[in-house]
């Protein structure tokens, strides 16, 4: 899977700046992700983007100075930036001043949470978030006040699983009170955006794919599902919607490649999709000019005719106009979907006009992987609460499969982390036609696709043995699972199926 960024005439790592200096913000505690063999940089905001998009717009205790917890209690922190180091601090999300400590609203709460506070295995930021969400719902100010002080105290970036759902939620809670996730969204994009280059972006994908078969499960099953419908063809187009990087082609490559027949001709037209024109787009434009490049190159060492093209689409993928496709008939085509059709707005039966604009293009085979997750936060009331526990288990999962498969000092855990993050606003925080990571459930993918006029292809057995092979790469804990109720398979870790892969054909 890492083969495009790996072989094919890599730059040699730029190691990052070094340099520390001192400053007087710094806390005098060992930087945890400071290691003598990797360096490592903050990816998550510095202190003026990070204060722009809480405490200095977000500020829900205007009359009120919170004291800090005693010294048992989980203590949040952030980072100062100076060069390249990052260095935890003790700084709440929304800054408040320590030198106050006139009211604790959490005294009346404390003994509410004590045993899920006291507990070994305990998941107390779910307990304290789910009741923040219905006291919202209930519009009960003075129990949310409470909850959310206890949030910001207990909630931190760098802390273990618990205080990181805490931060994350409580920043996306706050900016819906505030009906200000739009601009905390962009401040999250744009701070991320600072840190975009091919390298780290490279470096991400990579140690991504290496510990977790989150992303490679559906490639290779895509991959196998393309090869068998593309038998006997001699010119080949693929119309790849992903967010992968384009990390999928290299072993699809590879497999062309060593075709006993003629090797065919490829074309790949690869679809950015950006809700703007702004500063996202522009970041990822100039990593997939690089990877344009490297493609090309190992096209060229497999013996592979290839032409690779890019199309930028800022709008909802709806809209996309056909005919910049260039659709040819003389090639037998593909439509690769992954992790992308989530991000089509849910508002208008968009969604379904996206399989009816597929169904037109007539493909061979279309192939589509989506996280299985129902994540469709609703306005208010009980669909809101509803919405809001789901997210919430979700992104636990997610967490926790993160956890167990990154060291806990790993960047790309963090650069991880923080994109959830971003999710995490959009879902709680950004209006309904806004949002681009409202997910849907696999029964109600193949709903959609049987509706629009496609029918459900198999993976083969040999599709099959590849993903169990694939899978007994990685730790113990990953699984495939045949769909039932649904189409095609599911990655499950621990027994919950996190991802869905199928296939389908006109």
């Amino acid at each position: 899977m890492d083969t495009l960024f790996r072989l094919v005439s890599l730059q040699s790592d730029q190691s990052l700046n070094s340099s520390r200096t001192s400053s007087s913000s710094r806390s005098s505690r060992q930087n945890p992700y400071q290691q003598e063999d990797e360096e490592c940089f903050n990816i998550f905001m510095d202190d003026e983007d990070f204060s722009s998009s809480s405490s200095k717009h977000y500020n829900p205790y205007p009359h009120h100075q919170l004291h800090h917890t005693s010294s048992n209690t989980p203590t949040p922190t952030t980072t100062t930036t100076t060069g390249s180091a990052a260095t935890p601090t003790h700084h709440h999300v929304y800054d408040q001043s320590a030198d106050q400590y006139s009211y604790s609203p959490a005294r009346d709460v404390t003994l509410e949470f004590a045993a899920s506070l006291s507990g070994q295995n305990s998941r107390w930021a779910s307990d304290i978030l789910l009741e923040t969400a219905k006291a919202i719902a209930d519009r009960n100010s003075a129990r949310v006040q409470q909850l959310m002080w206890m949030l910001n105290e207990l909630g931190s970036l760098y802390g273990d699983i618990d205080q990181k759902l805490a931060s994350y939620f409580l920043q996306a809670l706050f900016s819906r009170m505030m009906d200000s996730g739009e601009r905390t969204y962009r401040t999250l994009v744009s701070a991320s955006e600072k840190n975009s280059s091919f390298d780290s972006t490279r470096k991400m994908v990579l140690k991504f794919q290496e510990v977790s078969p989150w992303t490679t499960f559906g490639h290779v099953a895509c991959n196998g599902a393309m090869i068998e419908a593309f038998e006997g063809e001699t010119r080949l187009h693929i119309v790849d919607i992903s967010n992968t990087f384009c990390t999928q082609w290299p072993t699809l490559l590879e497999a062309i490649a060593t075709r006993s027949e003629e090797t065919p001709h490829l074309r790949i037209t690869t679809v950015l999709v950006s809700k703007s024109g702004g500063g996202t787009a522009a970041g990822v434009q100039k990593v997939m000019k690089e990877i344009g490049s490297r493609m090309e190159k190992f096209a060229r060492l497999m013996g592979v005719p290839f032409k690779f093209n890019v199309i930028h689409h800022a709008g909802d993928l709806s809209e996309l106009n056909l005919g910049e496709l260039d659709i040819k008939e003389d090639e037998a085509l593909a439509v690769n979907c992954v992790g992308a059709l989530h991000s089509v707005t849910t508002v208008g039966n968009r969604r379904d006009l996206l399989v009816s604009i597929f169904r037109r293009l007539q493909p061979r085979i279309l192939t589509v992987v989506e996280e299985e997750a129902d994540l469709d936060i609703g306005v208010d009331g009980v669909e809101f609460v509803r919405g809001f526990q789901e997210s919430l288990r979700w992104f636990r999962v997610y967490f926790e499969a993160l956890d167990d498969s990154f060291s806990k000092t790993s960047n790309e855990r963090l650069m991880l982390e923080r994109a959830a993050g971003c999710a995490i606003v959009d879902l709680v925080a950004c209006p309904k036609e806004e949002s681009v990571e409202r997910r849907e459930t696999a029964a109600r993918w193949s709903h959609r696709l049987q509706g629009g006029g496609f029918k459900l292809v198999s993976f083969n057995e040999e599709v099959s043995d590849d993903v169990r092979a694939l899978l007994r790469r990685y730790k113990d804990g990953w699984s495939m699972v045949q769909g039932s109720d649904s189409a095609g398979i599911f990655l499950s870790w621990k027994d919950q199926p996190v991802v869905w892969a199928s296939a389908w054909k006109p």
